[in-house]
């Protein structure tokens, strides 16, 4: 997908103004509401832009531990069934299926480090994990940072954030 200055802009200004509506962009880019509407339009149909929903703090409501935790699965047990597994799993906020010496990374968020433990039991007592090896988020410096990126794709000069 072809993306512009154009696409650019607009996608900056929804991240960095929550809640502003289509006919206020257009007034702030200077373009017509329908031209920043079908921009929008294209960006998801094409799923550029995943989702527009909320984007959630889990210490904020109760979540304050992260930790990132590798997998190695047990034999004969695929990803998927370990991805169907996993799911069950609320605490469990992401999962790939990665390279090297482990087969799965997910992300965790809990209540507390006790909390944490009985998720990583839960983990362990699906059956379809050996070992698991956790580490602590201590603190988050930025996540999901892909502006920047999405910037020089459309040809303009990324602006750090």
């Amino acid at each position: 997908m072809k993306i512009d200055e154009l696409d650019v802009r607009i996608v900056e200004l929804f991240s960095r103004e929550d809640g502003i509506g289509v006919l206020a962009a257009s007034r702030e880019l200077g373009v017509a509401r329908p031209t920043v509407q079908s921009r929008l339009d294209k960006l998801k149909a094409a799923g550029v832009i995943e989702s527009t929903g909320p984007m959630l703090d889990p210490a904020r409501f109760g979540y304050p531990v992260m930790a990132i935790v590798s997998i190695e699965i047990a034999q004969g047990v695929g990803h998927i069934a370990v991805g169907t597994a996993l799911k069950e799993i609320p605490e469990i906020v992401e999962m790939y299926t990665v390279s090297g010496d482990h087969d799965v990374m997910v992300r965790v968020v809990a209540r507390s480090n006790d909390d944490l433990q009985r998720v990583l039991d839960a983990v362990a007592g699906t059956g379809a994990v050996n070992r698991t090896r956790s580490v602590v988020v201590l603190q988050t410096h930025f996540q999901n940072r892909l502006l920047p990126l999405f910037a020089r794709v459309g040809g303009v000069e990324p602006g750090g954030e």
